[in-house]
């Protein structure tokens, strides 16, 4: 499914808040207590929200990743804001490493119509979505297939990232916690990720609001080791300092 505007903002409130009763949501939201249950099962039979005995709550885990087509349709705008904020960033005739995740398919997207670009990615969606820019020369990274979301990880793609530098590195993110780490779920993709950063000369973090004060399990990096982040809202207390210590760029798209 895709969330209506209600259930994203419900989404949210439930995000931000951790838990939350029932009653307390269509308060919130000014209708009615049917409704909100109507949405909650919806969400919920999605795998998005989990329910307990008279409210929800974020069906969270620190070892596990939201589902990708789920992920795909979560926050859906928000991503195509930053996608287009990024892609208006980059500039023509450079080199890319873009790696997995929605933010970044959304990224390759808007960059169908750059010039000159060289690209390697472990994403096989970036490199179908791009292999269809005829002036974007698409490397594919070698290694094992998740099939799951077609990301490539393991041993041979740090080895083949290893190859290069690159000008700028556009990363997705899984959670950045509270204490500056940025983290993910798989340490296969993580050990990807940390040689993409280590062979490009600038980093680039794309990452949707949801992305904050989220915990996962793996450290990937820490936000002084990025250059720039592209988030849709301000970010919340205390990251703003943080960044600002880290000496991280804070782009926020446009409505």
């Amino acid at each position: 499914m895709t969330p209506n505007p209600r259930q994203s903002d419900l989404l949210e409130e439930v995000r931000v808040r951790g838990s939350v009763s029932v009653e307390a949501l269509a308060e919130r939201f000014g209708v009615t207590l049917q409704t909100v249950r109507r949405d909650v099962k919806l969400l919920s039979d999605e795998g998005l929200l989990a329910r307990f005995h008279g409210g929800v709550r974020v069906p969270a885990s620190t070892t596990e990743n939201i589902a990708y087509r789920q992920r795909q349709k979560l926050n859906e705008q928000a991503k195509q804001r930053i996608a287009r904020a990024v892609a208006k960033a980059v500039p023509e005739n450079c080199s890319l490493i873009i790696n997995i995740g929605t933010t970044t398919e959304a990224i390759a997207h808007e960059l169908l119509r750059h010039k000159g670009l060289r690209v390697i990615t472990n994403n096989l969606n970036v490199a179908a979505i791009l292999s269809d820019n005829p002036d974007c020369e698409v490397i594919v990274a070698g290694g094992v297939v998740r099939g799951r979301d077609r990301g490539i990880v393991g041993e041979a793609t740090v080895d083949f990232i290893a190859q290069f530098k690159v000008d700028i590195a556009l990363i997705g993110i899984s959670a950045i916690e509270a204490d500056g780490t940025l983290r993910d779920f798989d340490y296969r993709e993580v050990k990807v990720a940390r040689a993409i950063i280590e062979h490009s000369r600038e980093v680039w973090l794309a990452a949707d609001h949801s992305k904050f004060n989220r915990p996962a399990m793996v450290e990937l990096a820490r936000l002084d080791q990025i250059d720039a982040l592209y988030t849709d809202t301000e970010p919340p207390a205390p990251f703003p300092a943080l960044l600002a210590e880290a000496g991280v760029s804070c782009h926020v798209a446009e409505p």
